[in-house]
């Protein structure tokens, strides 16, 4: 395991009594630039002045409305509700949704159905036959998943399969028509400073979208050993999790999945699931139903400009492969690892059983090693 995480305080966003925050989206749409104003270089009359000229100041101007690509992505927005057995009483309301127009629809449902709405969150079609995704953390312990649709309609959805670690999961819907979509973009080509646009289910209003820009990449929230957030500053609200967030094509760059905030609500400060980690996690569980990662069975720590292996559990996969205390690790599969989360990250994306070459240093000696991923135990950090 890496060090104790440093940041407690980060309020997960999601569905149930805990979460907090959502969003949804459709149709990809090519935009036109709207990157074109240069400025002139910075005047140098004065003697306080610099004594070169400053180079040309690129502004990436504020779109005049966000509106066409609203119109193109919102059909795939979908909202979920999430209910247990059991009836309901007045003290069983969830707080999160109590003067918001959920809790009338909690109350209604409670009267026809007798069932406990345990909260509300969002999700985003991927396929025009009814796949959605959106968070563990807002589908993994329902009894009835119930998404609605921008057009008013509900269709209850089944489970098709949830990953803990990552907190994404797959739901799925029945439709007669074929059902509006969005598609997947690079997350990895997203920079600080691009404008992105959200869409989910505040506080149970329904459809809602806000826009920001990109603040930060590769947050690490100590929320898991695999931490790799893109942070935003668009609004970001409770019933928010498990919606996309969109560059200005109309494509998914990240899932929303929680706020830091010390009120519940939005300070500005979000953190979506780039689709880089999402997208072949989301493949796995539509044709598996469930995600086997790989695991090495080390603890790990970081280094300067490398990993360095601080334990090795006994007959794990890392010490069957050779992996001692002390190795330096440079690089996995010919790919640079600087932290023990990069580190992680690429050995939880192998298949177990896949055989990945590791480049180390061993008491200041080069090593190349072939180390074959285990499958990872339930509840392990590393």
């Amino acid at each position: 395991m890496t060090r104790p995480p440093r940041h407690r305080a980060w309020y997960i966003a999601g569905g149930t009594a805990l979460g907090v925050a959502a969003l949804a989206g459709s149709h990809a749409l090519a935009l036109p630039s709207f990157f074109s104003k240069i400025l002139p270089a910075a005047p140098t009359e004065t003697a306080d002045s610099f004594t070169a000229p400053l180079p040309p100041l690129l502004v990436t101007s504020r779109p005049m409305s966000f509106a066409p690509l609203v119109r193109q992505v919102i059909p795939a927005v979908v909202n979920i509700a999430i209910t247990q057995g059991g009836g309901a009483s007045e003290d069983k309301i969830p707080p999160q949704i109590r003067g918001t127009p959920l809790e009338k629809r909690y109350r209604d449902k409670m009267r026809h159905h007798q069932e406990e709405i345990l909260g509300a969150g969002s999700g985003f079609i991927i396929d025009p036959s009814g796949y959605i995704v959106t968070n563990n953390h807002v589908v993994g312990n329902a009894d009835k998943v119930t998404v609605s649709l921008t057009n008013g309609q509900e269709l209850t959805a089944h489970i098709v399969g949830v990953d803990s670690l990552t907190d994404v999961a797959v739901i799925k819907v029945e439709s007669p028509k074929p059902l509006p979509f969005v598609t997947w973009g690079d997350s990895r080509k997203v920079e600080v400073g691009d404008w992105i646009l959200v869409a989910g289910n505040p506080f149970g209003f329904g459809s809602s979208v806000t826009a920001g820009i990109v603040s930060a990449r590769g947050r690490d929230l100590g929320a898991g050993s695999l931490d790799d957030f893109i942070q935003l500053d668009a609004p970001i609200n409770p019933g928010n999790s498990g919606g996309p967030a969109f560059n200005m094509r109309g494509q998914v760059v990240a899932v929303n999945a929680a706020i830091v905030s010390p009120t519940g609500g939005s300070v500005g400060i979000g953190f979506g699931i780039p689709s880089e980690t999402v997208a072949p996690i989301v493949e796995e569980l539509r044709h598996f139903g469930h995600v086997d990662h790989g695991w090495l069975g080390v603890t790990l720590d970081d280094g300067n400009g490398s990993v360095q292996i601080v334990d090795v559990d006994r007959n794990g996969p890392a010490m069957k492969s050779g992996l001692k205390v002390g190795d330096q690790v440079l690089a996995v599969a010919a790919h640079p690892v600087d932290t023990a989360r990069a580190l992680l990250r690429s050995v939880a994306a192998a298949k177990p059983g896949d055989t990945l070459a590791f480049s180390i240093t061993r008491k200041g000696q080069p090593l190349s090693l072939a180390v074959k991923v285990g499958k990872r135990p339930a509840n392990v950090d590393q």
